[in-house]
């Protein structure tokens, strides 16, 4: 696998495979998912089996032309147990997904991963989770995951640092004091940083309204990136899209659930934006104008940035429909993602 500049942690969910195949070619290679799996709790082990391999089979074929992972860090004990029936070492064959497994996992679905790794001898990705402070325990539980892999076999490093939002002002010392440990465990072939930046909406979230947040994530991993760290020019972007990073926890509603309403998001160079949409044709004017707030910030860059753009105009225009959650989570994160992998290029220029 070729190292990629920017790693988006996305929900195997339809409207983030859409998202990923709108993306322009020349932001798609650059672009190298970490696809997530959601909990699905209590749900019988047949309907389990068939979910599971509908939603792999469907990100296995949007991720066709570039490479990625595919993770299921949320599975307990009974869900790994029919994962591993489902994702045998065949079935990575012939597809462009690495799998992932990471410490503190069922047991399952560690011998899952690495079972396929071994299979297929060209990669195992290893997830470990920094919520909060580091604890130097994790390091012999990594340890012992590399320890199982075959001499040669690479090994790509995910440091995740899950909710990074203004009340985690030192999240940035504590993956660097992650990395420094875990660095020395093996030679990585690629090494990754994530965090997810996306705020929930406020209690007050109001149409008409509009939300700003900062993006206190994007200036972890520039906090980051000037630490003098040796390791650093191996270091790789990820974050968790236009999501906030608990979403790819939750177990998708059921058809047809979820609010009345949505969001429209938009990602600029210092801030998060988000604006109240309703949910319905009856609220058109509504919904043109939440495009149209976007629109009009200093900071929209236009209908040529990419589709994400081009759909708020003809929103505005009434040339495409008011779209439902599908639809705005699916163009937030078309603007998102080739924003980011646009000024990660830059600044690699």
């Amino acid at each position: 696998m070729s190292v990629p500049l920017y790693i988006p942690v996305l929900p195997t969910r339809p409207h983030a495979a859409a998202a990923y195949r709108t993306l322009a070619p020349d932001v798609q290679r650059q672009v190298a998912p970490l696809w997530t799996l959601p909990p699905r709790p209590g749900m019988l082990p047949k309907p389990l089996a068939e979910r599971i391999a509908k939603e792999a089979g469907d990100t296995a074929t949007a991720q066709r032309l570039g490479a990625g992972w595919l993770d299921a860090p949320f599975a307990d004990e009974d869900e790994a147990a029919v994962l591993a029936d489902v994702l045998t070492p065949d079935w990575w064959d012939h597809r462009n997904l690495r799998p992932v497994t990471g410490p503190g996992r069922p047991d399952a679905q560690q011998s899952l991963a690495l079972a396929a790794a071994r299979h297929r001898e060209d990669g195992l990705g290893i997830r470990v989770r920094l919520p909060a402070d580091w604890n130097d325990r994790t390091t012999s539980d990594v340890a012992a995951l590399l320890g199982r892999l075959p001499t040669g076999c690479p090994a790509d490093l995910f440091l995740d640092l899950a909710t990074v939002l203004p009340d985690r002002p030192d999240a940035a010392k504590e993956a660097l004091r992650a990395l420094d440990t875990l660095i020395q465990l093996t030679s990585w072939h690629t090494m990754t940083v994530v965090a997810g930046g996306f705020p929930e909406p406020p209690d007050d979230f109001r149409e008409g309204v509009p939300y700003e947040a900062p993006r206190t994530d994007w200036e972890t991993w520039h906090e980051i990136r000037h630490s003098e760290r040796p390791y650093l020019p191996r270091l790789r972007y990820g974050d968790y899209g236009i999501h906030p990073a608990t979403y790819v926890s939750q177990t998708p509603p059921a058809r047809g659930g979820g609010p009345p309403w949505g969001i429209l998001r938009y990602t600029t160079s210092r801030s998060y934006h988000l604006s109240k949409v309703p949910h319905g044709k009856q609220y058109d004017d509504a919904n043109r104008q939440a495009a149209r707030r976007l629109t009009s910030l200093a900071d929209f860059r236009g209908v040529d940035a990419g589709a994400g753009e081009r759909w708020l105009r003809d929103r505005i225009a009434g040339s495409v429909s008011t779209g439902n959650h599908s639809t705005w989570n699916r163009v937030g994160n078309v603007q998102h993602v080739t924003f980011v992998t646009n000024a990660l290029r830059r600044n690699a220029g």
